[in-house]
């Protein structure tokens, strides 16, 4: 009788346990977002603008403000740019270098940063005044993104031209070229900025399409693309490339 009351016992605790076990980790979808944290919330919402799942958006979510300052400033944010760069290098180093073979930069968001720009601007929930972030541009003191930089020194290392691509415009030549010396990306191949008067590139998608088309034909192999926005690597025109989409959940471009 004991035996029994005491096998009884056990198997009531594990059912039980089983029970709490299943309401730590549901198999089922929560309704609505209540039950959920905000800083879970946006964690999700940035999962999925970095998917490409979410897109097309002129501010981030303003319950969003927080979590995604913690993470820009947090270790998660440079962790995440560490890591696609070093899956940039490390598909570089296998590559046999042929004299024309390139790897395609953006600028903003890329290579340099702008997050102090969007420090002083709500990290993304106001709308993108371009007037203002011209101003912050013409002053030439964006650093650089540290990981892109430790990426972009390895393949000049091995042999790699780099191009940068930008969707500045073409005014802004002097003070990009000057502010990249100064963040320490000291050689490559061409700088690419944006014709304003063109009207045959009306998005960043068709613009940076059209100049990798331009390449090609200049006999520039395209091994390698690396972006903080989808538009930088969406497109054609992308030769034998690999594409690499660095951290970005403050805007969106088209």
């Amino acid at each position: 009788m004991k035996m029994k009351v005491l096998v009884f016992f056990v198997a009531t605790i594990l059912v039980a346990w089983q029970c709490h076990a299943y309401d730590m980790f549901p198999l089922r979808m929560n309704t609505g977002y209540g039950a959920r944290t905000p800083e879970v919330k946006c964690a999700s919402w940035r999962l999925a603008v970095e998917a490409h799942n979410i897109f097309g958006f002129e501010t981030i979510p303003e319950e969003c403000v927080e979590a995604t300052k913690e993470y820009i400033h947090g270790e998660q944010y440079r962790s995440d740019s560490k890591t696609v760069n070093q899956q940039a290098y490390f598909y570089a180093r296998d590559l046999e270098v042929h004299p024309k073979d390139t790897f395609v930069f953006s600028i903003d968001g890329t290579v340099l940063s702008n997050i102090p720009y969007y420090k002083k601007h709500g990290y993304g929930v106001e709308k993108f005044n371009s007037t203002l972030y011209d101003e912050w541009v013409n002053k030439g003191n964006a650093p650089a993104l540290p990981e892109t930089l430790k990426n972009y020194n390895k393949l000049v290392s091995l042999g790699f031209k780099i191009i940068f691509l930008s969707g500045r415009t073409l005014d802004k030549q002097a003070v990009t070229e000057a502010n990249l010396k100064k963040a320490g990306y000291h050689t490559w191949e061409k700088l690419i900025l944006k014709d304003p008067q063109d009207p045959s590139t009306p998005n960043a998608v068709s613009y940076k399409t059209a100049a990798r088309e331009k390449l090609i034909r200049q006999g520039y192999n395209i091994v390698g693309i690396i972006g903080d926005q989808w538009s930088d690597l969406l497109g054609g025109h992308r030769g034998e490339s690999r594409t690499f989409k660095l951290p970005n959940p403050l805007y969106y471009i088209q």
